[in-house]
């Protein structure tokens, strides 16, 4: 249960963080910029995998780095697409 709390309370945090970080104004709701934080969680974690870097003694900074990056780029490729769904 536990697990499931965390990774909605971090996909919140990144999603929230990504979209301050991205320029202009993203038009998706709360939720989906949890579930596209927990995306990019998802990804950044599978990243810092490949680069050896997922766990490291103490903070894992670059793990986090990779994370927040993934979730730059899947809120800043969805918002576009979730606004155009919207007009519709």
């Amino acid at each position: 249960m536990w697990a499931v709390v965390s990774a909605l309370i971090e996909g919140l945090v990144l999603g929230g963080l990504a979209r301050l970080l991205i320029p202009g104004k993203q038009d998706v709701p709360v939720w989906l910029t949890m579930v596209l934080g927990m995306i990019g969680a998802m990804i950044g974690n599978g990243v810092a995998h490949l680069f050896g870097v997922a766990d490291t003694s103490g903070i894992d900074w670059w793990r986090h780095l990779f994370q927040l990056g993934a979730a730059i780029v899947v809120i800043a490729t969805v918002a576009p697409l979730w606004a155009d769904r919207a007009k519709r």
